[in-house]
């Protein structure tokens, strides 16, 4: 299919927006979200399905009131609260050709999904995304957001840092054509993180384009505690672990740095307590030290990033913030690293995000 096929057969593509939305123990967010759905300018009919896993911070009451309040919301429920379970179950619950997928802790900006839409005509693509610009509200938040705006922090992807535009691996929650997915069967929801780069995949190799385009930007607001970021990244990580046993190559070198930093600390501490110990010295003691150095380099990298702006026209960053980087982006890799180490081993298995589930977060402003 060439690339005007295509165009020709995007712009076929029926009025009508379908946004979904998975959520669990999301009361502090799920009113902003779901407002930046609801505000979005469109000539064409919308909705908003949310799939409502088993909450226990009274987002299911928050929810039922917002759908309740409006027309254009309805909820589907999604008691095994996987997110591509929901996803697929929104999908199916909707009614329009364009799906829009939503996260219940982002926001979308004004323009968003008309712009996403026209782009999705204009250059015939099957999946649309932009840039996932992360923020924060409180000194740690913050410096959580900065390591995912950095290709330091999240290895550099498009939607994380910014490119032309153009064809993309994966897209950052999606603006997506109805027929395409369901030609290519939805969401696997044997993939419990990475999904979005799974079914990505899938369309690729169905022969469809993945398009970035960094005019659009959805706001994202990270985990507010260490425990639940440490949580988060160890799932994702395992999840990623197992993508690659499924896709061996097909997952990019980048995926790869945090396992080769949990591997070199590991390596360190052992080769420290052999030289400690004296099982280790004199020349061989001199050599086995070369483990130390991209543990420094990286050591550097870390205070780096703890003390510069990420722009020379960035404000200012508090004290807790930088102090906070020094513990956050070692938090990120090495938990992303052992969970994918693990992964790779002996699978995923049942492994969630634990940093989901039963939450109690502070409501934002």
């Amino acid at each position: 299919m060439t690339a005007n096929d295509r165009a020709r057969e995007t712009a076929a593509i029926g009025p009508g927006v379908s946004f979904v939305m998975p959520v669990l123990n999301e009361r502090a967010y799920l009113e902003h979200a779901v407002a930046s759905v609801l505000a979005q300018d469109l000539d064409e009919p919308a909705e908003l399905v949310l799939a409502l896993g088993p909450s226990s911070d009274g987002t299911t009451e928050l929810a039922e009131r917002i759908a309740a309040a409006d027309p254009r919301v309805s909820i589907v429920h999604n008691p095994a609260a996987h997110i591509p379970v929901g996803l697929n179950a929104a999908i199916r619950a909707s009614s329009y050709p364009t799906i829009v997928r939503v996260d219940a802790h982002s926001e979308l900006s004004p323009g968003y999904a008309r712009r996403a839409i026209a782009t999705l005509r204009r250059t015939g693509a099957a999946n649309v995304g932009g840039i996932m610009r992360a923020d924060g509200r409180t000194p740690f938040q913050a410096a959580v957001a900065r390591a995912y705006n950095s290709p330091a922090g999240l290895g550099g992807g498009a939607y994380h840092v910014g490119a032309g535009e153009g064809e993309a691996e994966s897209a950052y929650l999606g603006v997506m054509r109805r027929d395409v997915l369901d030609a290519v069967g939805l969401f696997d929801e044997s993939v419990r993180r990475g999904e979005d780069w799974e079914l990505n995949l899938r369309i690729r190799q169905a022969g469809h384009l993945v398009w970035f385009d960094p005019e659009l930007a959805v706001t994202y607001w990270p985990r507010e505690s260490w425990i639940r970021l440490a949580r988060q990244f160890r799932a994702t990580g395992a999840w990623r672990g197992e993508l690659v046993r499924r896709y061996g190559r097909r997952n990019g070198i980048r995926f790869f740095a945090p396992p080769a930093l949990a591997l070199n600390v590991a390596l360190a501490l052992v080769v420290g307590v052999l030289q400690l110990t004296g099982v280790l010295s004199g020349l061989a003691s001199l050599i086995a030290s070369a483990v130390y150095l991209p543990l420094v380099a990286y050591a550097l990298l870390v205070i780096v990033m703890a003390l510069l702006p990420a722009k020379p026209s960035d404000p200012p960053r508090s004290i807790r913030e930088r102090l906070w980087t020094l513990a956050v982006l070692p938090t990120m890799h090495l938990a992303w690293g052992l969970g994918f180490l693990t992964g790779v081993v002996r699978g995923a298995g049942d492994t969630v995000d634990a940093s989901r589930l039963g939450t109690q977060n502070t409501p934002l402003p």
